[in-house]
């Protein structure tokens, strides 16, 4: 993962998870579980965002994955007025851009683990920007990291787990 921070002291975000505290288990309605997941994204909340916040980015990663990262979400362009994330984002939502995640759609793609090879850590990353990523929907996590070079404001982190 890359991340830069404008500022040496850079403020912390309180990112939670209304399903998932840290460290727990994800709920397998957000999961691709086969029987109990719809593979809906999670609603998401945050607080404490700095003076001078234009926008906010998401992004949902698994480093554990056997590929080596994968990326389950890439949200950014957030407005800054916005407290969180409504739960089952849609493609069409005018409020956010989407990126492209690790299964090619520009969607939430919950957690896929393979079977029988133990949880993998999924961590949710929230970043305060101070502009607007001159990016288009469909982006991936490569560019909207570069984008963000030099604009993170604060950033915050939240870690839940999952297994088949």
């Amino acid at each position: 993962m890359l991340l830069w921070i404008t500022t040496a002291l850079a403020a912390s975000l309180i990112v939670r998870l209304p399903a998932v505290t840290q460290g727990a288990t994800i709920p397998s309605e957000y999961t691709c579980k086969a029987g109990d997941g719809n593979g809906v994204s999670p609603q998401v909340a945050w607080a404490s965002a700095p003076a001078g916040t234009q926008s906010f980015a998401f992004v949902v990663d698994d480093p554990d994955a056997p590929g080596g990262t994968f990326v389950h979400w890439v949200v950014f362009n957030i407005a800054p007025k916005e407290i969180g994330l409504d739960r089952d984002v849609r493609g069409d939502d005018k409020r956010v851009l989407q990126g492209i995640n690790g299964f090619g759609k520009a969607a939430w793609g919950g957690p896929c683990p393979p079977a029988g090879k133990g949880a993998h850590r999924y961590f949710f990353r929230l970043y305060a920007l101070d502009t607007l990523l001159d990016l288009q929907a469909g982006a991936t996590r490569e560019a909207v990291d570069a984008a963000m070079k030099g604009h993170v404001l604060a950033s915050g982190t939240l870690m839940g787990r999952f297994e088949q």
